[in-house]
């Protein structure tokens, strides 16, 4: 389905966005491909949504197209030697789950975070010293020209919240490599995993995780803390007091908002620490 000037605000965690010029939801991987075959080359400025969990579009929303994999690409099939194969718009939690109920290790992390695997595997998401890099195999993605591409774990280098793939595929589907194991070890695991981030993390409210990147040896949430940040708010954005790297939208907040609030801190923690943060979230769009 294509969508004219769609509300972005619909499709990312903040909910804060204006429209999208196009935006298109294709209804297989053959109309994907025929999408890319008439769209994909006249208009470069296209932008791949997962689950929107790291998305910040702008308020004047996207002067190109947005395409979101829906239905069709959510899937999990087993394969054999502890394999699994995942449609890219699976969310992280199912793949952990169906991991558990087959009793194979390495997925655990996957229940806490908070995402697609497409977008696990762009932003090579991970958590608690595990990351989606480890348990990688294969994947298959779409350039923007309809071209169908294949990769294996040797000629996809990943490295911290990203990889070396070409900015202009889709990824597919992926090939996950996991290991036998007790199922209450890894049920026990998982369980654990999930409590950290419960005691550590804020849930049920407008956020889109994790606002910077860790540098090198130092937790960006501290550094926001020493910094005086914590406390700090611009119009309807505030900073979450449970975790000083999670940025709110308090209801109220529009995009800008929480730029303004993203570079009133870079600018503070810079000014006490030396240290220049880098975004984990994506900000999307025209200024």
């Amino acid at each position: 389905m294509i969508y004219k000037n769609e509300k972005l605000s619909k499709y990312n965690w903040f909910n804060l966005g204006g429209p999208a010029k196009l935006f298109f939801k294709p209804d297989s991987q053959f109309d994907l491909e025929n999408f890319l075959k008439e769209h994909g080359i006249k208009e470069k400025n296209i932008y791949v949504l997962g689950a929107g969990s790291n998305t910040l579009f702008r308020d004047s929303g996207f002067n190109g197209i947005v395409i979101k994999l829906g239905k069709p690409f959510v899937y999990i099939n087993m394969l054999k030697d502890c394999k699994i194969e995942v449609g890219a718009a699976t969310l992280d939690k199912k793949v952990s789950d169906f991991a558990l109920e087959n009793s194979i290790a390495g997925f655990e992390f996957l229940s806490c975070i908070p995402g697609s695997v497409g977008g696990a595997i762009v932003m090579n998401s991970g958590c608690y010293e595990n990351d989606i890099s480890k348990i990688f195999f294969s994947l298959k993605a779409m350039n923007f020209n309809g071209e169908i591409k294949s990769f294996t774990k040797d000629e996809v280098k990943f490295f911290y919240r990203g990889n070396n793939l070409s900015k202009d595929l889709i990824v597919l589907s992926v090939t996950l490599q996991g290991k036998v194991s007790n199922k209450n070890n890894i049920e026990k695991k998982q369980k654990d995993f999930i409590n950290k981030k419960k005691e550590s993390q804020p849930s049920k409210i407008k956020t889109c995780g994790s606002t910077f990147k860790n540098p090198e040896n130092k937790k960006a949430w501290e550094l926001i803390k020493m910094s005086n940040c914590k406390d700090l708010t611009v119009g309807g954005a505030s900073i979450s007091p449970k975790h000083n790297n999670f940025f709110l939208n308090n209801e109220n907040a529009t995009s800008l908002d929480i730029e303004n609030l993203i570079k009133k801190v870079k600018e503070q923690v810079f000014l006490k620490t030396g240290t220049n943060l880098e975004l984990e979230i994506k900000i999307i769009g025209d200024k």
